[in-house]
């Protein structure tokens, strides 16, 4: 009867492991994408083969969809949300990019997508001040 108890212990503590370890690699796993998708429009931009970073980070609107979905679901703040928009914003763009075209150079696709990026870089770091001071 103990070593059942014990058992069963040890699969609850494993369990609740296995839940924060989730909980933790769902609040990275937009920031990683979001960093990838960066790489890859630099990297595309300067001509470097970029295959194997798609592979590895890219992401379609239905995962997409899915990360949004599990942020809701766990109640994460806005600071992790913003990583998500930023990948959504530049999967449309590339999305009307490739199959509209965007009337502009490269270099000028370039320049938005880096202003995106900022203006993203700007308010991920306001929210996370902000959250990390209210503390």
């Amino acid at each position: 009867m103990v070593a059942g108890m014990v058992v069963e212990g040890k699969s609850k503590l494993a369990s609740k492991r296995l839940y924060k370890v989730t909980i933790e690699a769902l609040k990275i796993i937009p920031m990683l994408l979001s960093f990838c998708a960066l790489l890859n429009t630099v990297f595309s931009f300067y001509g470097v083969p970029t295959d194997i970073l798609s592979h590895i980070g890219g992401i379609s609107l239905l995962p997409l969809g899915f990360l949004y979905l599990v942020s809701y679901v766990f109640k994460f703040c806005v600071y992790h949300r913003l990583f998500l928009d930023y990948l959504l914003i530049t999967d449309i763009l590339n999305l009307v990019d490739f199959y509209v075209g965007i009337p502009a150079s490269d270099r000028g696709v370039f320049g938005l997508y880096i202003m995106i990026s900022g203006a993203f870089l700007f308010v991920i770091l306001y929210y996370y001040q902000k959250e990390k001071c209210c503390r």
